[in-house]
Order: structure tokens, then sequence, then C-alpha cells
């Protein structure tokens, strides 16, 4: 193989420091010893479903269009998958350029585009996700004796820790599986658990241990088999621990006149105390009430919401146990939620890291005109660079207008303001819970800065990489295999290469169709609090 990527989500240098010092990962500490390491600066969103398809395309969310785990049609969504991200993945290119590629794991890859090679997608897809070629994940499975795309931690039940080395291990023996089988010039090997175990198990350092040393196995069995020129070692996005508050921005526009709200109705949401719940209907479609929903809702339009049964069972530590025994679609009935419709600016999605204007002309029940957004966008934006916490301290370090943050075709899948919590200490969340500001549910949650590692004998290893971006991935991955950028990228080769010339390439044809909506894809995302009752 000429050159190899390795995805580890979530991780920073003081993550892989730490495990190294324990002893728990010598292959990648071997390597990373003859690499030129640096950080790696995210985008934002520094989030899994937007930053892994600007790291394989090495443009921004407006030139690929994810911005967050969900798209949008007006009011209504539904989970992203492969055919949401309108620019060409590496693999892409290089099978434009005669080059194989093989892929296991990466983010929001399905459904798989046809190329010389395999792909088996990785998270966000459906469980059994239409691959490349086709039957490829059967082929696999019948191989390696077994393949999941979801790990342990991602599902109900406890993980074991064997199980969870299990899971690790099986991505570097159907790398090998496929290397062997199909010889290609490019590979792509992501490993999702890095991440994982800290939203899970952020104080249980064995299960961190665990974890890491199977993924250290895998990298093992992943250079053995495709025993590669180069190697990129790269992050999406860092984590670390939150010391700050939640940032209830809803809550607060609400106080600012800007979002109503609704029970029983409304938007899909998800419950304060069923944060955990798979919530029915997706892309705006809602099951007929049951009786205990009707009764539910009956019962918040009087003023009893599960918020407030949260606010009284909470501090008798009886929420999460009402929220296991109570009917999902109850609870959500008697959420209050963010009335979308009647709101003039909300946050729809926290993930998206922004406010969403509900302007007339674009969304389909518009309420601000189109000749007061400028005045309704700025008063926000000052209003909100000037929000401080309880502690007196700003609780954003950036708030911005979209366009300032993005660029590109898909500007308008955006929030209209973009807001980044103080340091990623402070964590957004659009929850509706009479306060701004709240403690924090997660103690690790992501922070922009990641890692990169590349090591080669036509890499200068002696490269200063402290500025290294996220969309500087990918031109250097072309780089190492000799093959031309597109114009479009937003990146540039890191200095370890000799960067190849910007050539102009055809553009991106949007695929038809997309993958069967999967409600088990959605309840594993609420698992891990990516889809809440934020919305």
């Amino acid at each position: 193989m000429r050159t190899l990527v390795l995805g580890l989500d979530g991780v920073s240098l003081p993550v892989l420091d730490s495990v190294a010092a324990d002893g728990v990962v010598p292959t990648v500490e071997s390597l990373f010893d003859r690499s030129a390491v640096g950080p790696l600066t995210s985008q934002l969103p520094p989030w899994t479903p937007s930053a892994w398809p600007s790291l394989y395309t090495g443009v921004n969310p407006g030139k690929h269009g994810v911005f967050g785990f969900l798209k949008f049609d007006g009011y209504d969504h539904d989970v992203v998958d492969a055919t949401d991200v309108r620019a060409h993945a590496l693999w892409e290119l290089l099978d434009q350029r005669g080059l194989s590629s093989v892929v296991v794991n990466v983010p929001v890859t399905a459904p798989a585009r046809p190329i010389d090679g395999a792909v088996i997608p990785g998270y966000v897809s459906p469980e059994d996700p239409p691959g490349h070629p086709e039957g490829i994940l059967d082929d696999v499975r019948d191989t390696i004796g077994s393949y999941a795309v979801y790990g342990p931690m991602e599902t109900r039940g406890k993980a074991t820790l064997p199980d969870i080395a299990a899971h690790a291990r099986g991505r570097g023996d159907a790398f090998a599986y496929l290397v062997d089988r199909f010889d290609p010039d490019f590979g792509f090997l992501e490993f999702q658990q890095t991440d994982t175990v800290f939203h899970r198990r952020p104080e249980d350092s064995e299960a961190i241990e665990c974890v890491f040393g199977a993924v250290d196995d895998a990298v093992a069995t992943a250079l053995d088999a495709a025993d590669p020129d180069t190697v990129v070692v790269a992050s999406d996005h860092g984590i670390g621990a939150y010391d700050g508050y939640e940032i209830r921005l809803n809550e607060i526009l609400r106080e600012w006149g800007h979002v109503a709200t609704t029970t029983g109705g409304g938007m899909p949401s998800w419950s304060t105390i069923s944060r955990q719940r798979l919530q029915q209907g997706e892309a705006g479609g809602q099951p007929a009430p049951g009786v205990a929903e009707r009764a539910v809702t009956l019962l918040a339009r009087l003023g009893l919401t599960s918020q407030r049964i949260e606010r009284a069972l909470e501090p008798l530590g009886l929420a999460d146990t009402v929220a296991e025994l109570a009917p999902t679609d109850a609870i959500r009935a008697g959420t209050e939620q963010v009335d979308f419709p009647a709101s003039s600016a909300y946050v729809r999605d926290r993930i998206e890291l922004g406010v969403r204007v509900n302007l007339a002309g674009r969304e389909p029940n518009g309420v601000v005109p189109p000749e007061q957004y400028d005045e309704v966008r700025d008063t926000l934006l000052n209003r909100l660079r000037g929000l401080t916490d309880p502690d007196g301290r700003p609780a954003f370090e950036q708030v911005a207008p979209r366009e300032a943050v993005f660029k590109g075709p898909y500007l308008e899948r955006a929030p209209d303001i973009v807001v980044v919590p103080r340091a990623f200490d402070n964590f957004l969340r659009g929850i509706l819970m009479g306060e701004w500001f709240g403690p924090l549910r997660e103690s690790w949650n992501h922070k922009r800065e990641g890692v990169v590692a590349v090591s080669g004998p036509a890499i200068d290893t002696t490269a200063d990489l402290a500025d290294a971006h996220l969309f500087d991935v990918a031109p250097t991955v072309l780089s190492t295999l000799g093959v031309a950028r597109p114009a479009r990228m937003d990146g540039s080769p890191l200095p370890v290469v000799s960067p190849t010339p910007v050539e102009e390439y055809p553009p991106y044809e949007e695929a038809a169709g997309g993958i069967r909506e999967d409600h088990d894809v959605t309840e594993r995302l609420a698992q891990l609090g990516y889809i809440s009752e934020d919305r």
C-alpha cells in the first residue's frame, strides 16, 4: 500500500500521551516516534458527522453540506447519510486517477459509491450498511467471524471489556482481509470507540485502557497487512474534561421573545428525562397518540410538564428510573418543546452550534420578513456576544454570522448565527428547563484540538505541524500519492510533503436516493446524547 490513513475519533495529544505513559499503545507510540506530530485544529462544528466529511473531502461544511447529525427539510428532519455529503471523498478522487482503495468504518459513508476497491461504512449508517461491492460485509463476516458497525458501548446493556476489545480488534481483521483481497493503493481505517469511551465511561480507566489497547492491536494488524509506504494518523476533533455550564440557549431565546413553545405537538422532540430513548417518527412523521400520550399532553397543557417532573425527581435520584419506565412517546408529549414554526429564532440542533432564524420565504412558516432579517440577526449577534455565565465570564468565545465561518453553495443549510462555547468548557443545549444555565450532564466532551502524525521514507519528520488544520489532511494524502489536489479544497498540503499541483476535477454529481430510515441509528445516537431533547 502506498498510503494508509488511520482515523482515531476524538483523540488528542494529551489523551494519547496518557495511555502511552501507561504502556497501553506500543504500536501507535512507535509509529509516532518516527512521525512528524502535531495538534490538528478541527473545524466548526467539531463533531463526527460533519468533521469526518470535511477531513475526507478537504472542504468546509458550506461546500459539502453536512453540519450535524440531522438534515432538515423546513422543520422536518432525518439522520444524514453519504448522499448528503456533496463533495468527492478521497477514495473517489483517487478512483478518477486510476488508484484503488479500501475504506473501513469511516463515518457518513453509507450508501457507498462504487470505486475500484471496497468500502464498509461506519458511524450513522444502519447496522447492515450498503457497502461496496455488494455483499462485501457478508464476505467480511464469513471470513473473520463477526463484524458490527456499532460497538457494545453504543448499545443498551452493560458492555463487557472482552466484548469491547473484540469489537475494536475486528476493525483490524476486516481491514486486513480486504487489503489481502483487493491489494489497494490507498487505505483508510477509522476507530470510533476512542471517542465513545469518553462519552460513556470517562472516569473508567480500565475501559479506556481496554479500548486503546485493542485499537493498538488492530493498528498493528492493519500495518502488517498493508505494509504502507506512508502512514497518516488523524482525528476529527479532540476530547477533554469540561468544567463550565450548560448553556440552555432556547431558554434564553424564549426570555428574549424569540422562542415560542408548545406541548403535545409542534416539532418532534426528545424529553429531558428520556434523553437516551429512541424518538419515533423520523422526517416529520408522527405516530398516532396513544392513551398515555393523550393524558400526558393534557397534563402538560395544564402546566405539569416533564421538565417540572424532572426538576422534582432529580434531587431524589429518581429521574433516570422514571425515564426507563415511562413510555417515550408519553414523555415526549409531556415535554415543553420549541414551537419552531411560531418562533422567530431558535436552536434546532445543538450539534450545529448555532441559531436559526425563522425566515419568511425560506422556512415553510417563516415569521421574520426578509427586510427585517439583518436587524433581527444583528440584534441577536450583539446580545449573544454580551452573554455571560454565572461566573461572570463570556459564555461564548465566538459569535459570528454564518458567512464568516462557512463558504460554499450549501451555506443556507447552516445556522444563521454560529456560537462557539468558551474553550468548549461550556456546553450548548437547546433544552427548555426554566434556567438559562445549568450543571453539565457530561464531564467529558469534544474539544477543537485533535492530533495528526505523518510518517514514511518520503516524509519530512522534522516539519513543524503547529498550524495543521482538519482541511489539510485530504490535500496532504493526495500529495503523498503524487495526485493533484482539487482547486475547491480549502486546505493545503502539510509541510511534511512536497505539494502536488492544483487542478480542476469534474464536478460532484449527486447520487440518487439514500439509505432507508433506520431507527436503530437514531437510538444509538440518542444513547450517546447526540440526538436528544435538545431539538
